[in-house]
Parts: structure tokens; sequence; C-alpha cells
């Protein structure tokens, strides 16, 4: 369980840090007993019950046989969260539009603590690895890894990108991942000269993807979207090239409508 607070943190409350760890437990291991848990976080059991009845008790975990799970409750959460994002309602329609024309996954995504947040996705009929795409939608990415996290932390300010780097490093998923700083930030400058990003096999071998950002009317990055399927769908020049036109068209759509819906709300706000 997360440390107790210290000088420099000193309103950290460790009952809800201790909490929070637990929700997150509960997801990794698709529900467990309370010996499980206990073991699986290095807590005592008497403690780890503790929590888990009184979660239980707040309607966030429901137990069934001996394990407990995350309630259907936490979907409310989700939802209300998602819904309030403007990125969301806007951009729906158009990833909807985007992996039915390509045939694959599409992908809107924003960036929150470092970590890229699948927002939302879409499945065209050619699309493949359905299991790795429901499991992916339930994790934090690294933004290095993926063509949607480049995006953003191309158009990031170099502060913030070096402060993420930094903090969550640059872990390899397979052999073609980028995990040197130098590489790294000579990838985001070309992104940043061509306007949008890839991802050759550096998320799952044999899968590529295509990104590009989004940003509002002062340029700072909102998201991103991507389109990433088999790397024989990326196959020759034309079709490549076809695939990032999609991807960068629809990734100014989206931004468009965006930018145009806040100075609504801003002319609206004003006339009142």
């Amino acid at each position: 369980m997360p440390p107790t607070g210290t000088k420099s943190d000193p309103r950290t409350l460790t009952t809800v840090l201790n909490a929070i760890e637990i929700t997150r437990a509960l997801m990794r291991l698709d529900g467990a007993g309370v010996t499980e848990l206990a073991d699986h976080l290095d807590e005592s059991k008497s403690t780890t019950y503790t929590y888990l009845k009184s979660l239980e008790k707040g309607g966030l975990v429901t137990k069934a046989d001996d394990d407990y799970r995350l309630s259907y409750e936490m979907l409310i959460f989700g939802e209300y969260v998602r819904n309030q994002s403007l990125l969301y309602t806007i951009g729906k329609s158009e990833i909807d539009g985007l992996a039915a024309e390509t045939g694959q996954y599409a992908h809107l995504v924003v960036a929150e603590n470092g970590r890229g947040h699948n927002l939302y996705k879409s499945k065209g009929d050619r699309a493949v690895g359905e299991d790795y795409q429901t499991a992916k939608f339930q994790q934090r990415d690294y933004l290095h890894i993926t063509a949607s996290g480049k995006a953003i932390l191309a158009y990031l300010p170099h502060e913030r990108a070096e402060e993420i780097i930094g903090r969550h490093g640059l872990p390899a998923r397979t052999d073609r991942t980028i995990t040197h700083r130098e590489r790294l930030f000579e990838e985001l400058d070309e992104i940043r000269e061509q306007g949008y990003s890839h991802n050759d096999e550096e998320e799952i071998e044999g899968f590529r993807a295509i990104g590009a950002p989004i940003r509002s009317r002062d340029e700072a990055v909102l998201g991103s979207i991507s389109v990433s399927g088999p790397k024989s769908v990326f196959g020759d020049e034309s079709e490549y090239q076809e695939i990032v036109d999609l991807v960068v068209n629809t990734a100014n759509v989206i931004e468009v409508n965006v930018n145009m819906s806040t100075r609504s709300s801003e002319i609206i706000e004003d006339e009142n």
C-alpha cells in the first residue's frame, strides 16, 4: 500500500490512498478474496478485510462467494467523466467514421498525469485483436509507445515532455520501442514537421499505427487520434499515405469542431 504522508505532502489521507490502491488491485486481479488481495498488497488480512467491507458498504465493491469485485457503480463515475469531455462528445462520431473508412481500430486518446487514456475506440469491419484492444482500453498507456501518445508528446511544451519521461521512464514493450531519450526527441521533432506520428511495431509485434494531435485555438494539445492494424494494412506507400491523410483530416475536423464549440460558448457567456 502507499506510504504514509510526509512533510512534503502533509495533507495526504493515507486511508484514501489505500482504498484507491485496493480498487486498482481488484481490477488488475479481476477480483480476489481477502487472502489473495492481502498477499498482493503485502498487507494484513484484517486491514484488507476492513477496507473491502468499507468499499462494499459504499457500493463500489461487491462480493460474490468469497471474491470481491468492483461493482457496476463504477460505470456511473466512468460514464460521467467521459460525457463531460467535449473531445468525446464531438469526436465520437468522427472516430466511428474513421474506423468504418479504414476498416481498422480507431482511437480517441487524452493524456493525464503523463499517461495516455483511451477515451473512445471504434472497430472497423476488418479489425483484428479484439481481446488486446479491450484490455488496452482498461489500461493507461506510456506515451512514447503508441502513435497517439507520441502525437501528444510532440506538441507538449518541451519541459513537460521531459518531466513525463523523467517520471515514467521509457520502458520497452517490444524490441522496436524507442527507449533512448535523444532518439525519442528526434522523432518528436519529425512529428511536428510532418503533422502526424507513427508506431512501427513498437507497442505490439506485427501492428502499426498512425496518429495525429488535436489542439486548441492557443495550440495546447487536447488529445489525439490514431488508426492501428496489422502491418500489412500499411503495406505500400499509397496505402500508407491514404491512412495518414484520413487520420490527419479527421483530427482536423474534430479540432475545428471543438474549437468552434468553445468559441460559441464564450460568445454566449459574453452576451449574458
